[in-house]
């Protein structure tokens, strides 16, 4: 088997890449962002190149999804930012089970259902403010604003791995300039 994840990492096939066997087991790589507001910062593309994504609204212009497109899958809702025919064809919500975890999307959290069974995860934006946070069995996610900075909060994101219906979340600080 790691015969096979060597041929994957030198063949540049990202497809494989984002999912490497780790003992035996599938690790899928996840992207978690939101609030992009027209910008992907050049710290932000770096990891995306062997991720899948998850974004929670506020994209602001057709270009910013377009160019997400082309580096991996891309699970998208629609934010209060996200105006215009382009935007129509984006769910205002969404509901996704990547490797055994459900994942229930939308960009203001007001807006989730008030029941949850089956999910497993919560991702939702809309505030700038990083969240993590366990609460009745389901894990409540806000990767915070990766676009221009804003109310003097942070720039984040986080990167998350899945493997075998389990999900670790890391968060990814940003600097604010951008290059």
């Amino acid at each position: 088997r790691n015969f096979d994840n060597l041929e994957a990492l030198c063949s540049g096939d990202l497809e494989q890449i984002r999912r490497i066997e780790r003992d035996g087991r599938n690790l899928m790589k996840l992207a978690i962002l939101s609030d992009t507001h027209g910008l992907l910062r050049p710290a932000v593309l770096e990891y995306l190149q062997t991720a899948e994504l998850i974004h929670g609204g506020d994209i602001n212009k057709p270009e910013i999804a377009e160019q997400l497109r082309q580096y991996a899958p891309l699970y998208i809702v629609r934010g209060n930012n996200d105006r215009g025919e382009w935007a129509e064809t984006i769910p205002h919500d969404l509901t996704v089970t990547l490797e055994g975890v459900t994942f229930a999307v939308v960009h203001n959290k007001k807006e989730l259902p008030a029941d949850l069974t089956g999910v497993d995860v919560a991702v939702f934006g809309h505030s700038h403010k990083y969240v993590q946070e366990k609460k009745d069995g389901v894990l409540w996610l806000n990767p915070g604003s990766c676009g221009p900075r804003r109310f003097h909060q942070e720039i984040t994101m986080m990167m998350a791995d899945l493997t075998d219906g389990q999900l670790q979340v890391e968060k990814i600080s940003l600097p604010h300039e951008v290059k």
